[in-house]
Parts: C-alpha cells; sequence; structure tokens
C-alpha cells in the first residue's frame, strides 16, 4: 500500500511539517518559527499552544500546497526535542510553559539526586548520567518551586509526545524519551529508586510506546480545523536526533551524523549499546540497533543570538564577511545554556577570547561557528576513546545549508563531510516513520530509498592544521574558565 503520509518537527527555533508520497519523494514543505523564552540565565522553555497553532495551520498548507483531498493521507506522526518536560492535567492540556532539554535550572536538584543516588550506577542502569538534561531533576525542581502546578498534573509527557496528545492520542511517551530521561531501564523498566529520590508518582509517567506504534487518531475537533479526516493515524515518531539520523541514512555501523539543529546532535551507529556517563544512547527506530550520541545545549540557537546581538543582519552576508577571516584568531566556548554532553555542567558560561581592538564582527561570527565544531570534536574523541569506529560522516539540518560551516566542520573534524541533499531533517524521519507505521512503506529498509547524499565537503589541509592546534587552545580555555563560570552561576542564581 503506497500513499501520503505527514512528519511534523518540533524544533527548539521552529516546526517543519513535510508531505511524504511514498511512490515519489517529499511533495511539500512548510516551516513555522517558535519562540524560545529565556527568562533567567540557564531558562529554555517554549510554548506548546504555539507549538499546536503551527502545526495545525502547517497541516492544512502542505496538504492544500500537493493539491490532494485530505483522505488522501494514511498517517501523521510527529518528532520533537527530547527529552522535554510538559506538565499536562487530565484533559491533556499543558499547566504551564514546556521545559526544554537544553534547560539548565535544575543545578541545585541534580546535586541533591546526585547525592541520593550516589550508591547506584545510573549510567549502567539507565544507559546516561545524572544531567541538566535528566527529567527526574526537573521535577524536583517543580515540586519545589511550582507545587500547584505538580499538583494539577495528570501526567508529564514529551514535545512531540504532547502534540499526539493535542490531536486526539492519549497521553504516552515514545521509547527514546523514556530512556533519555533517566526515569527507565535501558530494558525500559521503571527504576523506583530515581522516582523515590525525585518524588515522581509513578502515576504520572504515561504508558511507553515505540516508533511506529499507532497511538490514537485524529480527533473529529482536531480534524475541523486541519481540514483533515477524522480517524487519521497518528503515529509515535521519536526523537528528533534520532529520526534526522534515521532519514539521513545512519544505519550501517560507524556511519556518524552531525546534526546542526537549534542544539546539536552527532550520532553513531552501532550494532550494540555502548554506554559512557559522557555520551547518551538512544534506541534506533529499526529495532535492535543503537545509536550512542552527544547533545550540546547550543548550535543554531547560538547562532540565532548573535545574529540578534547584531542587528539581524542576514546570516548569508555574516557567512561572506567570515568567509575572509583567519580561522581560529578569536576562540568562543559555546555554553551559553550550560552544556549537556560530554561536560554535563549547568554551570558553563559561554565565553569570547582573543578579542582586540581590531576584533571584527566577521571574526566574532567566524568564532561562533568554529565553537560548535570544536564541540563536536570533542565527542568524536569521546567515541574513538571508547572503541567507536567511525564510517562515513554526514551533515544535515538548518546549519547545513551555510557552505562556510561545512566547511568548517570538514577541517575542524578532519575528515570529509556528506550534505544530504534536500534533506528536511526529523520531519522526513516522521513521515517514514509514519508510512512504515500504517503499512504505506513495505518495512524499513524501504526507507533507504529516500536518502540523497551530495558531494563530500573536502577539508584544506593547512586549515586542519591550525584548527588541530587552536582545539587544544580552545579544551584548555575550557578548563582555565571553568571555576569562574561555576562563581558566576552561583552569583547570578542569587
Amino acid at each position: 500500500m503506497s500513499g501520503y503520509t505527514i512528519g511534523v518537527d518540533i524544533g527548539t527555533t521552529g516546526t517543519k511539517t513535510v508531505l511524504l508520497d511514498t511512490g515519489g519523494g517529499i511533495v511539500s514543505q512548510t516551516s513555522r518559527e517558535s519562540t524560545l523564552f529565556s527568562d533567567r540565565p540557564g531558562w529554555a522553555e517554549a510554548d506548546p499552544e504555539q507549538w499546536l497553532a503551527n502545526v495545525i495551520s502547517s497541516l492544512t498548507e502542505v496538504v492544500d500546497a500537493a493539491r490532494i483531498a485530505p483522505s488522501d493521507i494514511k498517517a501523521i506522526a510527529t518528532t520533537g526535542m527530547v527529552p522535554a518536560v510538559i506538565a499536562i492535567d487530565a484533559a491533556g492540556r499543558p499547566l504551564r510553559r514546556a521545559i526544554l532539554q537544553n534547560d539548565a535550572r535544575a543545578a541545585d536538584e541534580i546535586r541533591t539526586l546526585a547525592t541520593a543516588l550516589a550508591d547506584i550506577d545510573l549510567v549502567g542502569l539507565t544507559g546516561a548520567a545524572l544531567t541538566q538534561q535528566s527529567v527526574a531533576p526537573t521535577a524536583l525542581w517543580l515540586e519545589r518551586n511550582e507545587p500547584d502546578i505538580v499538583a494539577r498534573t495528570a501526567c508529564f509527557v514529551g514535545s512531540y509526545d504532547w502534540l499526539l496528545v493535542a490531536l486526539g492520542a492519549p497521553a504516552h511517551v515514545e521509547k527514546n524519551w523514556a530512556l533519555e530521561s533517566g526515569l527507565f531501564t535501558i530494558d525500559g523498566e521503571p527504576v523506583g529508586s530515581v522516582m523515590t529520590a525525585a518524588g515522581v508518582d509513578p502515576a504520572l509517567l504515561p504508558p511507553v510506546r515505540s516508533p511506529g506504534d499507532v497511538a490514537g487518531g485524529l480527533s473529529s475537533e482536531m480534524a475541523e480545523r486541519t481540514g483533515l479526516r477524522a480517524g487519521t493515524p497518528l503515529v509515535v515518531g521519536g526523537a528528533d536526533h534520532v529520526l534526522s539520523a534515521f532519514a539521513a541514512g545512519v544505519e550501517e555501523h560507524g556511519d556518524w551524523l552531525v546534526k546542526l539543529g537549534g542544539a546539536g546532535d552527532i550520532l553513531v551507529a552501532s550494532d550494540d549499546p555502548v554506554v559512557d556517563r559522557r555520551l547518551y544512547l538512544d534506541a534506533h527506530p529499526v529495532p535492535g540497533r543503537w545509536l550512542p550520541n552527544g547533545c550540546m545545549a547550543t548550535s543554531g540557537s547560538l547562532i540565532r543570538w548573535f545574529q540578534s546581538l547584531v542587528g539581524g543582519e542576514d546570516l548569508l552576508n555574516l557567512d561572506r564577511e567570515a568567509q575572509h577571516r583567519r580561522p581560529a584568531d578569536v576562540l568562543c566556548l559555546p555554553y551559553f545554556l550550560g552544556e549537556k554532553s560530554p561536560l554535563h555542567d549547568p554551570d558553563l558560561r559561554g565565553v569570547y577570547a582573543g578579542l582586540h581592538l581590531g576584533t571584527t564582527r566577521a571574526d566574532m561570527y567566524r568564532a561562533t561557528l568554529e565553537a560548535i565544531a570544536f564541540g563536536f570534536r570533542h565527542h568524536v574523541e569521546v567515541f574513538r576513546e571508547l572503541g567507536i569506529e567511525l564510517g562515513r560522516a554526514s551533515i544535515t539540518n538548518g546549519g547545513s545549508k551555510s557552505t562556510l560551516w561545512k566547511q568548517i566542520h570538514a577541517e575542524v573534524l578532519g575528515v570529509p563531510v556528506h550534505p544530504i541533499v534536500d534533506h528536511p531533517g526529523a520531519s522526513l524521519g516522521a513521515a517514514l516513520i509514519a508510512a512504515v507505521g500504517v503499512g504505506a512503506l513495505a518495512g524499513w529498509d524501504q526507507c533507504r530509498q529516500f536518502v540523497r547524499l551530495g558531494e563530500p565537503v573536502v577539508p584544506d589541509p593547512a586549515n586542519v592544521a591550525v584548527y588541530d592546534a587552536a582545539y587544544q587552545e580552545w579544551r584548555d580555555l575550557a578548563t582555565a574558565t571553568t571555576a569562574i563560570s561555576h562563581t558566576l552561576a552561583e552569583r547570578t542564581r542569587q
């Protein structure tokens, strides 16, 4: 059975929607901007109702653009940031803004839980260390600071899970939300000791569903608002970085991907689960495969911040200016929301070093691009230290449209990188999973036909040498500034 499916990606800075013809590829796509709220240092929140409004208008737009009947849509699947935390009431309504995965407010709660759980090997048990990304510290922060919200909470769900709930599915969380939350074992069993320490009532966690599961059908209300057919299957998608890698062809052991979204993700396909406290572990959509990975708190969001700082200058213009500046004349530490992997330190802060009166905005912009690439190189070092074989490197998502940024990544990483052509990212992965979930594609192997690799971006050996030296300076700069970052973080919290 062929047909049309829709994939929706709830990102840090925007919502992307694609309409896929399983017999021919992407037919139409659209995007909407989302507002990132950071009311205090280290905070990162979003408004779920804005997500829903974006999605409703986007569903209508992609179907109208394709000139097909709403009844032709076989299924909808969603993807997004993980593990965002949304407290919802019994009717599925959000009780506050979503707390995003790169939020760093729960530093005290992390310390509290680390002490309480000191005798437990959380990494071996859950696949991840206790970090700012873990759900338990966020839940404990809510209990301490917003007890009225917790008292009214029926359950906690993730970003893309909530969207399916809003469209008509029962409450649930997807497998990788559960895995990355730190509340479940690698095998998917709840960890009672963590929940007890965080004061999380197990009843607040809905059932765990796997990618490709049909979670429910489009409600009559949402059918009226979107123009689609009531009962259209709503299929569980998955974490955005996982689905972006899946849709980029990261499948064979050693394939790896740099994902330049609002946050920065790097994933490598593995035949076996790889557990290390510096990394995260996700399950590949294809059963039996794994994706050890890292996620940096900022990537595209840092670029957007710099863009706003210089008056909203067009990014292509900034690229052109920076193209002619020397590499690594200025160093930037990209820890503007603390840092997730591999450092797991919410109290780190951003730094620019090497400034002088001749420094231009082009130098600082280039340093900002380089900072993200240095962060990915830090992860590559960890992968290799763990004995993970790295094969073909790919690069995707919004930032990969920048020719300069791709070149910088190739030179900082020291390998050719393959752009994915016409790749909308995780939204395509969601549309493919929707198709597999309802039988519009016969199986997971049928998804490979939609991957198109571009010509590799080849590093310039001269710049590779410069970046090799600068990377060590960048690591040393991070070490030298950690203590002052911590004192600044403590003082601004007070």
